[in-house]
């Protein structure tokens, strides 16, 4: 029987729609009928990953809150702590989480079932690993960020609560793979319920640990650490106490195999991601570097935790679609691959869409939330321009990533990633903020065009690619790492 691989896209068999009369509506139902059928899958993952990321999102908004009502100096520690160090490490380990996605999925799609609990063992190893590489960052933040130029006071809070971070940085390294482990066997419900849990006692914690108790900014952040302790122990006990008998059956010495091919993927994955993820936050690190850097430092803070706030709705589809490519390549579809990322893609920018216009009618409002300060709500207002056209950016660019993570094209994003961010928009938006005295909005607006480009070469990528063949080389690549 011929191989779903050799079937050529749009399949003689299946002929396009007449154009008039009973065979364009016949073709329009068939189509909506598709259009259906494929939301009803993705919902399955990005209904609780959007749900997930707005609670993790939401609690990082609760924490910016607290510490805002604290002070400026509070307010401008905990960002550059939160955005920057402990945002920097995590998009890392997330970026190496990421290749669990690419082989998990495409193992779950051709049904190698028992080969998910080994990668999420090797995936510990690597995440481990480097989580503890990392740990030097948190504790010598401070002295690394007065070394770059940024105010003395600012760089002193900041590296103090950095330190603060150091539990919730170990839990990543465990959490994150668990995470991507149940999303590719379309167990996010699981997640979900938890981090629902989450919210719960990270709203009740830093409450009696700020407002009862007066711990101030070491409050808010060991309620951090303790609601992202709390959410790796829920996880684990599912996951690991019989939730997933098909695909986890104990520790195994497998999981040592072949560790070198496997932290190549998960390198060139961490790559990908934390090019993408540290480019807005540079944003904070460049502007501390501003004339009155605490208010310039807050109020982007302020714009950046918006943006982040209402992109996890698009990360949900950037693990929707990840999820869904992958498990149609595993599954020798090139096909559904390729319907999945059009309807995906089609969806994330109607909403982005609809909230980029909530941005522009709301500009004067966005701030009251996180700060009482007229300077900071003025400064937010002054760039709600520009927060809603990073806005309408990411109903487009994290899909096109989750298709590159699905197909395992990680390595190749990179490079994209670096000569639009990096070559193109850190520059473009230096120049802006400083040889042209635009400041703040100069900054940003150059590395909103360093996104365009990306967005823009990502979908020339995805429009050239061809699927039948990524649907081989998916089967090439599950039959080699299973053989190990």
């Amino acid at each position: 029987m011929e191989s779903q691989s050799a079937v050529p896209l749009l399949s003689k068999e299946l002929p396009l729609p007449e154009k008039t009369g009973e065979g364009t509506v016949q073709g329009g139902r068939r189509l909506a009928t598709e259009v259906w059928e494929e939301s009803k899958k993705l919902g399955e993952v990005v209904g609780p990953a959007v749900f997930m990321n707005l609670v993790f999102s939401t609690m990082n908004i609760v924490s910016q809150s607290f510490a805002g009502h604290l002070g400026d100096l509070d307010l401008a520690a905990f960002a550059m702590a939160n955005t920057v160090v402990d945002g920097f490490n995590f998009a890392l380990l997330l970026g190496m989480a990421s290749a669990l996605e690419t082989l998990c999925g495409q193992a779950y799609g051709a049904k190698q079932h028992h080969m998910l609990g080994i990668y999420l063992q090797r995936s510990w190893l690597i995440l481990l690993s480097f989580a503890v590489l990392l740990a030097p960052v948190y504790v010598f933040s401070g002295q690394l960020l007065a070394a770059l130029g940024q105010p003395a006071e600012l760089s002193r809070e900041a590296g103090l609560v950095s330190v603060y971070f150091l539990p919730s940085h170990f839990m990543y390294a465990i959490l994150l793979p668990v995470m991507t482990f149940l999303r590719c066997q379309l167990k996010n419900w699981v997640t979900a319920a938890a981090a629902a849990a989450v919210f719960a006692v990270h709203v009740a914690a830093t409450w009696l640990l700020v407002k009862c108790i007066g711990l101030g900014i070491f409050g808010v952040a060991m309620a951090f650490n303790l609601s992202w302790v709390v959410f790796a122990v829920l996880l684990l006990v599912y996951a690991l106490c019989g939730g997933c008998p098909e695909t986890w059956s104990g520790f195994s010495t497998s999981a040592f195999v072949d560790l070198k091919e496997f932290v190549m993927l998960s390198a060139s994955s961490g790559v990908m991601v934390c090019l993408e993820n540290w480019y807005y936050r540079i944003l904070i690190f460049l502007t501390g570097y501003m004339k009155n850097a605490e208010i310039a430092v807050d109020a982007l803070s302020i714009c950046i935790s918006l943006t982040g706030w209402e992109m996890m709705i698009h990360m949900g589809f950037l693990a929707g679609t990840g999820v869904r490519v992958a498990n149609e390549l595993g599954a020798a579809n090139g096909k559904g691959a390729k319907f999945a990322t059009i309807v995906s893609t089609t969806a994330s920018f109607l909403i982005s869409l609809f909230v980029s216009l909530l941005a522009l009618v709301f500009h004067n409002k966005l701030a009251i939330i996180f700060s009482s300060s007229e300077a900071v709500i003025d400064a937010v207002d002054n760039i709600s321009v520009l927060l809603a056209l990073t806005i309408l950016l990411n109903g487009i660019q994290p899909v096109l990533s989750g298709v590159a993570i699905g197909s395992g094209w990680q390595a190749v994003v990179a490079y994209v990633n670096i000569g639009s961010y990096y070559l193109i928009g850190v520059p473009l938006g230096v120049l802006l903020g400083w040889a042209f005295n635009y400041g703040v909005p100069g900054i940003w607006a150059g590395m909103i065009g360093g996104t365009t480009v990306q967005t823009l070469i990502l979908a020339l990528i995805t429009f050239r690619c061809d699927w039948n063949e990524e649907a081989l080389k998916a089967g090439n690549r599950v039959r080699q790492w299973s053989s190990t």
